[in-house]
């Protein structure tokens, strides 16, 4: 969808060069350029979704339907471009082009809000621990592929989950000794560490810093946790309490989660959540 929008930005940059003719080659140059990025982004979503409607293996059938209906689509521009009158008259073109994107758009949602997968990616992980961490319970893939919104972004998330932040950054500047040791002991068994952000006056947001050797696994149960911490929130309690209190829940729950998530058809062999590896924190054992 994204790719679709940046391709729309593309053709109206090409649709502002009668407007503005004296700028026609930057005009013209930035759109076939921005075009170019969202065929390049959009062309993975596009096996995708092959691979998805191909249920029986023809993929071959699919590629025949993908290209027949894109001749249909061009055959149709030729014949409203060559409409008279229409090609002169620049806000019935413009309105032309703007009911056709947006048809485009609203056909592309559509084709991919009918997807389904197995694979647990960042979306579907909150969906499925939000579930499991209120009721114990687990949502199946089909389930919760109709709650996915595939147009909303990680940063809008709520609880607000930040990946990969230093350990300085984690502990608000405050990095003595005695803090650091306490907080790699109470994580020693994980490859991640987990805290809360202590600032004053900012909303409930978790940082999180990964160890040499985290995997798609461990971005899962620094979720788990994540959401556990969200809805169990106290401001009175020691922050160090409840981080404890949490490893706890999750050593004692997390088990049980996969094992739930494998009954209900879920591929927990192709979990697609990405280390952030621009900040990583040396694994040691504690002594």
């Amino acid at each position: 969808m994204y790719a679709d929008f940046i391709g729309s930005a593309g053709s109206i940059f090409d649709l502002c060069t009668p407007l503005y003719p004296a700028y026609f080659l930057p005009l013209a140059s930035l759109g076939n350029l921005t075009k170019a990025v969202a065929r390049g982004l959009k062309d993975p979503s596009f096996r995708v979704i092959q691979s998805h409607f191909a249920v029986s293996g023809n993929l071959g059938d699919e590629e025949v339907w993908e290209v027949s209906a894109q001749l249909v689509g061009l055959g149709l521009g030729i014949l409203v471009l060559s409409t008279p009158g229409l090609v002169n008259s620049y806000p019935v073109l413009a309105s032309t082009w703007m009911t056709m994107r947006l048809l485009h758009l609203w056909l592309r949602y559509q084709s991919l809000s009918v997807l389904q997968f197995n694979t647990v990616n960042l979306k579907r992980a909150r969906i499925l621990v939000n579930m499991h961490v209120s009721s114990s319970t687990v949502l199946g893939c089909k389930e919760c592929n109709k709650m996915e919104n595939i147009l909303s972004w990680e940063k809008f998330s709520v609880p607000r989950i930040v990946f990969g932040v230093p350990l300085s950054d984690m502990l608000g500047g405050d990095t003595s000794g005695l803090k650091v040791k306490k907080l790699l002991e109470l994580y020693s068994k994980q490859k991640y560490i987990l805290v809360l952000n202590q600032q004053p006056f900012k909303d409930f947001e978790i940082l999180v810093s990964f160890k040499d050797g985290a995997t798609s696994l461990s971005v899962l149960r620094s979720v788990w946790q994540a959401y556990w911490l969200y809805k169990n929130q106290s401001g009175q309690e020691n922050m160090f309490d409840q981080l404890q209190e949490s490893l706890k829940e999750l050593d004692h729950q997390f088990d049980k989660f996969l094992q739930q998530l494998r009954d209900v058809g879920w591929d927990i062999n192709s979990i697609n959540l990405k280390v952030n590896k621009d900040v990583l924190i040396e694994d040691f054992s504690m002594y």
